[in-house]
């Protein structure tokens, strides 16, 4: 019997250049990112990385 079953291996968590944390925000902020959500047909995380990736981009530390 030459017919194997080949399985590959899966990355382990975190190895696909994402970290998961959980995050405490107010509750105006969470229906604002659910309206945009709705409007640009985006995940509410997708937004998040979109909005914080702008803004670490656009900010300034005086």
């Amino acid at each position: 019997m030459d017919d194997k079953l080949i399985i590959s291996k899966k990355p382990l968590k975190g190895e696909d250049g994402y970290k998961t944390f959980s995050i405490r925000i107010k509750e105006d902020t969470v229906n604002k990112l659910d309206n945009l959500s709705i409007i640009s047909n985006r995940s509410r995380n997708e937004l998040i990385n979109v909005l914080l990736d702008y803004a670490i981009k656009n900010c300034e530390i005086v």
